[in-house]
Formats: structure tokens, C-alpha cells, sequence
């Protein structure tokens, strides 16, 4: 099987353009027209940009249609947002006021087979609930999401929630098969080096491809908390700075950003190939049963065992790690992602 993966050029956090920041002064209200953001670059950055002027005072955006919609709860930030080009939605709680509930349900309702993370729609904190959560579990999460109002809601998820890893084909340690994340090297320096999942990597440290050929060795891991890690190629395979489509080609990848809900996403891995679908969450906390992990990308694309690690991605912009999810790529389910960035940040790697 072709090892084909991608990587961004240079990542970091999408950080907005210095000329989309300016705007959110410069720009009076009253001349404000809605930027357009069917270009997931551009609502990207305005996105990014909202959030980080924002803070803890929105909760969250989303893309819904051709605008980007901004979750405030003050006129204020209402102009603030508008000015910048995008559409303000007047809600009753803050992030702030969320980030309390999640606060509750990690110190109360930290149980395997959960995961939570805030719904910009709905103006919640979306709990699910795999098929084993049943019984005292089950009895404590509702106990806890209870106290907490309308904040919280809980959703059953169909079958287990688990990392994505089984023996078989693509990229291969101890037995173990992951697939391959994104190609990526160090400014400065001749080598090369590729991303997959930190529970990949946690498991060992010598990585071959497709009929035992040599690939590289671990050069470092994070999970859980994180679930990324880093090999350091040693033999001089072709590494090209794209992604796997299962079709006989390739997508080029050309930078890294950060996800955004109602995104389009595909994701590429080694078990079930190419699958598209939608980003639903951000900023998504998982409890597997080795951990939790916090920080992730909450998507409809399904995955199966031996996907982690797998490249998500929307465009020609990298996005994501394949981690985990419940259900199949049979009967549908829900997959989560590492965002890529942090992981180039965190080994100062770059796309190429």
C-alpha cells in the first residue's frame, strides 16, 4: 500500500491576517456587510480571529450558509462582531458560562465511553454516551448533567468509543497498524520526519511500511491529554507532501489550519480509504478507556480500526490526526482528530 500523506507548510494556529484584525477597528458597523466565507480559508481566519478577540465572552461560531455566525450576548460584542464582517447571534450563555459546565463534568463525570464539547448551535455543552455507558455510569452522568440545567444535554452514541488501531497494512510497529498522518520537515535541517497518533506511537518505536520496509523511528509521543506523535524517517523512502485519495491520486497539501463547525472535511486511512463529512465541534474533550483526551475535532466521518493517525483534512489545508470515534464506516458513526497544528508547533515541524 502507498504510504502517501500530507503535511502543511508552515502551520501554527490560523491566525487572522493582520488586515482582517485591522477591520475589527477600522470598520464602522453601520458600512459592515457580511464577509464571504465559503472559502474555508477565509472563514478560518475570521473565525480565529472573532475567538481570540472575544474570549470566554462567545461561545463559540459556525458557518451557516455563505456567513460565519458569532455567538455573543451583549450588543456590544454584537458590533464588534458585525463590523468585522460577520453575522453576531444574540445568546443566553457566554463561553464562560459554559466552560463552567464543562468544568463540572470533569470533575464530577469523568467516565469512560463520554465525550463533551460545546454546540455553538444549540448554545450547549453536547455530553454523549456510548453503548457502554449503562447502569451507575449512566445514572451518575445524568445526575450531573441535571444539576446543570439547560446548559447540557446528553446524546446516545452508537457502539464503543475507542482509538482506531488494529494489526494489518499501511504503517506498522510491534504488530500494530496506524496509518500515516502528514509528511512534515524541520527548517534548517536535512531530515524528514512524519505525524500519526500519540496512541500510535505510545506503542513502539521502530515504524516499517508495506512489506516490512524500513520507515523511521519515534522521535516523541503525547497521549493521553494529546494524541499525536512524531517518527523520524531513516531510509530514504518517497515522501511526498500529499495525501492518499484512494483513487490513483493525490491531494497536495499546502498549509495547516484550524477546523471550524459546519466545515466539509475528508479524511484518508489505511483501513477504509477516503471519507468525507462535517465538522461538528471544536475543542471536544474524549474519554477513552486509555484516557482522556482534550482539544479535539468532533466530526460525521466514519473510521475504522487501523485510520488512526490518518490524515483529516479540507482542501489543500491539513487539519487534523485521526484519534478515535464509535461506529463504522457500515452503519455511519463519529470520528475525532488531534488538530494538527498543535502537533507542529509542539515539534517545530513544518509542512512541505
Amino acid at each position: 500500500m502507498r504510504i502517501t500523506s500530507s503535511i502543511p507548510r508552515r502551520a501554527g494556529l490560523i491566525a487572522a491576517a493582520g488586515l482582517l484584525a485591522g477591520s475589527l477597528i477600522a470598520m464602522p458597523a453601520a458600512q459592515a456587510a457580511p464577509v464571504d466565507v465559503t472559502t474555508d480559508t477565509v472563514a478560518a481566519d475570521l473565525s480565529t480571529t472573532l475567538a481570540e478577540r472575544l474570549g470566554s465572552r462567545t461561545a463559540g461560531s459556525y458557518r451557516e450558509g455563505g456567513k460565519l455566525v458569532v455567538t455573543v450576548t451583549d450588543s456590544a460584542d454584537a458590533a464588534s462582531v458585525r463590523a468585522a464582517g460577520a453575522v453576531p447571534r444574540m445568546v443566553s450563555r457566554s463561553g464562560a458560562d459554559l466552560r463552567r459546565a464543562t468544568d463540572e463534568l470533569q470533575r464530577s463525570a469523568r467516565i469512560v465511553g463520554t465525550a463533551w464539547m460545546v454546540d455553538p448551535l444549540t448554545n450547549q455543552v453536547l455530553v454523549t454516551a456510548d453503548s457502554t455507558v449503562t447502569g451507575a455510569k449512566l445514572a451518575t452522568l445524568q445526575r450531573v448533567v441535571a444539576k446543570l440545567g439547560g446548559a447540557v444535554r446528553i446524546e446516545s452514541e452508537a457502539g464503543t468509543l475507542s482509538t482506531r488501531i488494529t494489526g494489518g497494512d499501511a504503517i506498522f510497529t510491534g504488530g500494530a497498524r496506524c496509518s500515516l498522518g502528514f509528511n512534515v520537515n524541520r527548517p534548517g535541517t536535512t531530515g524528514a520526519w512524519f505525524l500519526t497518533a500519540g496512541h500510535c506511537t505510545n506503542i513502539g518505536a521502530n515504524w516499517t511500511g508495506s512489506g516490512g520496509q524500513q520507515l523511521g523511528t519515534r522521535a516523541g509521543s503525547s497521549f493521553p491529554g494529546n494524541d499525536y506523535g512524531i517518527v523520524q524517517y531513516t531510509s530514504n523512502v518517497v515522501r511526498p507532501g500529499a495525501v492518499n485519495l484512494y483513487n490513483g491520486t493525490q491531494q497536495d497539501i499546502a498549509s495547516a489550519g484550524n477546523a471550524f463547525v459546519n466545515q466539509a472535511v475528508r479524511r484518508s486511512g489505511s483501513t477504509t480509504g477516503l471519507r468525507s463529512g462535517t465538522v461538528t465541534a471544536t475543542n471536544a474533550t474524549v474519554n477513552y478507556p486509555q484516557g482522556q483526551v482534550s482539544g479535539l475535532i468532533r466530526t460525521t466521518v466514519c473510521a475504522q480500526p487501523g485510520d488512526s493517525g490518518g490524515s483529516l483534512f479540507a482542501g489543500n489545508v491539513a487539519l487534523g490526526l485521526t484519534s478515535g470515534g464509535s461506529g463504522n464506516c457500515t452503519t455511519g458513526g463519529t470520528t475525532f482528530f488531534q488538530p494538527v497544528t498543535e502537533a507542529l508547533g509542539v515539534y517545530g515541524v513544518s509542512i512541505y
